[in-house]
């Protein structure tokens, strides 16, 4: 009953605190990480006791792979290089330089201080897609910077892995660790793809919205488990097996499983993401209470240190980075140096959020040895502390600075979309000139619902003739044109001439309109 009631609570206020983010048209992730510090210190208020060794299993599944589902593999593919160099390379800089500065600077082992640099070095994915979603920016940085949220929790969730069980055993070997991180990577991977491709085979013969939303739901945490339980990377499993769903989803779901199943993950995943949140401020009055060796002044300064340093080797990384890699000829040549504001916006788009909680969380209590899992409660409140700075500070003035460099939207996805729509209402005129010959319609009939794709394309425009439902014969040719778009939009998906957004929003336009005509 406690625990029922400790949910219900959390509902109502991820609800209430949901609502307040959309009044202020501020990213929700924001409000929640405030409201959860917030109600940190109400008095009273239950607390509940949740495993950490299950908190990962329940947090990442669901997000990453939600994350992965809208991802467009050829954007991802073509921005893989500059992807990879922060994904990897900053990740495991970050957690060096900041696991260095935790031993010298705050006195914590050489363990201890890797785990906290391995939970604060990863941005989060959700915090880059809500931030970045309300703001216009050019697609290469949206693409680099969404693309990067999302693979470097695989690396940063690894060396968490690597420095926890250096904690936890009291030993640690170079060479083993080395040969352990591109072993779990390369496992995660394989059994993703497995996964994916094996769902995707065995919807085909589902055919029933409901079934396939509820095996959606369950994949992720398979993909996940397996993963782990074979001892390589759960976060790389879901990951991989998303990007594979997000291809195979508009080449195999209906219209309908399609419109229900993005409800629903937008639910969960926000139910998820507020849950986290709002639970680390629940628990933040008890974890300052732990922290009674520390000065109030001395843990200020060490939150202070380590949130710098985690933001400024950011910017030493994209700005010393993007100049070496370009001493390469080859890259030099193919990818000239962008424009010093693009570096400063990738610099500035660091929004630490709900892996780095989750992980935080799920530090054990107990070491092997039975002793207490030293300075946990330190390493809860640093990265609860780079997290109110770069998604609150760096969320909330992003588009101040963008508006300050002068960024705008380069507009080559404007460009996709008019082209995606032209050739959509080609493929639609095409099919309905094909069934006046073959299915016996009268040309009048024909010629009223064909108008409608030559609207579209004289003016770029959807006309709505507001023909009758009731009249079968339209309704069929309607629903053949939506068909025929809907096979053109996923060719020109296949042969990269559009990325998934732009694919995405389309289809979904088209399947509003095809559960439309058959209401």
């Amino acid at each position: 009953m406690e625990l029922l009631r400790i949910v219900l609570i959390l509902l109502l206020v991820a609800a209430a605190l949901g609502w307040i983010a959309r009044r202020l048209r501020i990213p929700y992730p924001i409000v929640l990480v405030l409201g959860g510090l917030a109600l940190g210190f109400v008095p009273g208020l239950p607390v509940a006791a949740f495993d950490p060794h299950l908190l990962l299993l329940l947090v990442l599944p669901p997000v990453l792979y939600q994350a992965a589902l809208f991802t467009s593999w050829r954007d991802f593919i073509q921005l893989i290089r500059p992807i990879s160099f922060l994904a990897v390379g900053l990740v495991l800089t970050t957690t060096l330089i900041v696991g260095a500065v935790g031993h010298y600077l705050l006195g914590l082992p050489w363990p201890v201080a890797f785990v906290l640099g391995a939970i604060v070095s990863p941005p989060d994915a959700v915090a880059a897609t809500a931030v970045l979603g309300r703001l216009r920016m050019p697609r290469r940085l949206v693409v680099i910077l969404e693309g990067e949220s999302l693979v470097n929790d695989a690396t940063g969730l690894v060396l968490y892995k690597l420095a926890i069980a250096a904690v936890m055993t009291g030993a640690f070997s170079f060479g083993e660790g080395v040969a352990t991180f591109f072993l779990v990577g390369i496992g995660g991977v394989l059994i993703g793809l497995a996964f994916g491709g094996f769902f995707g085979f065995f919807h085909r013969w589902i055919g029933d919205p409901l079934i396939e939303i509820s095996l959606s739901l369950v994949l992720p945490f398979v993909a996940y488990f397996v993963a782990e339980a074979a001892g390589v990377s759960g976060v790389l499993a879901v990951v991989t097996a998303g990007l594979v769903r997000g291809w195979q989803v508009p080449e195999i779901f209906s219209a309908r499983s399609r419109m229900q199943a993005y409800g629903v993950w937008e639910v969960v995943v926000f139910l998820v993401n507020s849950i986290v949140f709002i639970l680390i401020g629940m628990q933040l009055e008890d974890v300052l209470d732990g922290l009674h060796p520390y000065a109030m002044g001395d843990l200020m300064a060490n939150a202070a240190i380590v949130v710098m340093v985690a933001i400024g080797v950011r910017f030493a990384w994209v700005f010393a980075g993007a100049r070496l890699v370009r001493r390469i000829p080859v890259i030099g040549i193919r990818d000239p140096m962008p424009p010093w504001q693009h570096l400063t916006m990738l610099s500035w788009c660091g929004m630490r959020g709900i892996v780095s909680l989750a992980a935080a969380l799920a530090v054990p209590y107990w070491t092997d040895a039975g002793e207490t899992f030293p300075h946990r409660d330190l390493i809860i409140f640093l990265t609860f502390s780079v997290i109110l700075v770069t998604l609150v500070v760096q969320g909330l003035s992003l588009g101040l600075v963008i508006r300050w460099l002068g960024v705008a939207p380069d507009g080559d996805e404007d460009e996709e979309e008019r082209e995606a729509r032209m050739k959509t209402a080609h493929a639609a005129r095409e099919a309905l000139d094909e069934l006046a010959t073959t299915a016996g319609i009268s040309p009048e009939i024909v010629g009223m619902v064909r108008a409608d794709y030559d609207i579209r394309l004289q003016e770029e425009r959807a006309s709505d003739l507001h023909l009758a439902p009731s009249a079968d014969p339209v309704r069929m040719l309607r629903l053949e044109a939506v068909a025929a778009q809907r096979r053109r939009l996923l060719k020109l998906r296949r042969d990269r001439e559009i990325g998934d957004e732009v694919m995405h929003r389309i289809l979904r336009e088209l399947d509003l309109e095809e559960a439309r005509l058959m209401h």
